[in-house]
C-alpha cells in the first residue's frame, strides 16, 4: 500500500478552499444581477431575474454553512 503523504493534506485545502471562493464568487455575481439566465430561459423577465437572486442567496447561505461546518469539523 502506498503511503499517503504530507502534501495530500495541502493540496485538499487548497481544492477545498478554491471551492469555496468559487461559489462565493459566484453567489455574489447571481445576487448583484452581474450573472443572469439567458433570455430564452426568461432572464430579462422580472421573474426570470428574481430567480436568479433567490438562487444566489441560496448558494450563498449553504456555502457560508457548509464552510462554517468544515471548519468546526476539523
Amino acid at each position: 500500500m502506498a503511503k499517503k503523504q504530507s502534501g495530500g493534506k495541502i493540496l485538499n485545502f487548497v481544492v477545498w478552499f478554491t471551492g469555496v471562493i468559487v461559489s462565493l464568487a459566484v453567489s455574489f455575481g447571481m445576487i448583484e444581477k452581474v450573472l443572469r439566465l439567458p433570455s430564452w430561459l426568461g432572464g430579462t423577465t422580472a421573474i426570470g431575474s428574481g430567480i436568479v437572486v433567490v438562487v444566489g442567496w441560496i448558494a450563498l447561505v449553504t456555502t457560508l454553512i457548509s464552510a462554517v461546518m468544515a471548519i468546526l469539523r476539523s
